[in-house]
């Protein structure tokens, strides 16, 4: 009897080691994965600020070409202005993608803001006849309708990658260990209005209503 309890004690201290093995590979495979999906968001979000980045390079040479107009609104230039240096305050890591909700929402909020102001800008320009003749203006124009889609393009890459990683957590097994190794869900953008479709830059459509 005594040889049948320690015969038995053994068999269930194999198993349960065998347990604890295949657990433990299953944690590292799984964090292997969580790893890299998390390195696609980070990499994601770097195509985002890179492409939010180079429209915020192009409105100070958007901003001194319209000046050159005569009798340009003032108050659309200042508003332009106010949104991009409002654009500069949100801080974030531009290799690192944000893990708090409110972080990215005060990050859209900031573009959204300069989205309108440009748009404002770019539709009362079109009461310049000598502006919209400016080479300049049209290839800034060009080049900004480029950035938009880009920005959409990358918004949508970065949602996709923050779901595939979202979804990696929180599926069996993984679900049980990734809290404890330090994985946590990434926020979204959040869907706006009309935004599947990139803002226009070129606002032909006023001069048919205009006429």
């Amino acid at each position: 009897m005594k040889k049948y309890v320690i015969g038995g004690c053994g068999v269930a201290l194999a198993l349960l080691l065998l347990l604890v093995v295949i657990f433990g590979l299953g944690m590292w495979g799984g964090n292997n994965r969580m790893v890299r999906l998390s390195q696609g968001v980070n990499q994601q979000w770097a195509q985002v600020q890179n492409n939010y980045q180079r429209r915020y390079d192009l409105i100070p040479n958007l901003v001194n070409t319209v000046k050159g107009a005569a009798n340009f609104e003032q108050s659309t230039l200042v508003q332009i202005t106010e949104a991009r240096a409002s654009v500069g305050k949100v801080q974030i890591n531009a290799t690192s993608a944000p893990n708090e909700a409110e972080q990215l929402e005060a990050f859209q909020k900031a573009q959204g803001q300069l989205s309108s102001a440009l748009s404002r800008l770019l539709v009362v320009s079109e009461r310049y006849p000598d502006l919209k003749a400016n080479a300049n203006f049209r290839d800034l124009q060009a080049q900004l309708e480029g950035t938009e889609n880009r920005i959409a393009v990358a918004r949508k890459d970065f949602n996709d990658a923050v779901m595939a990683y979202n979804t990696s957590i929180r599926t069996f097994p993984a679900v049980v260990y990734s809290g404890w190794l330090g994985y946590k869900e990434k926020p979204y953008f959040a869907a706006t209005t009309g935004s599947e479709t990139p803002p226009a830059v070129n606002f032909d459509f006023v001069k048919s209503t205009n006429k």
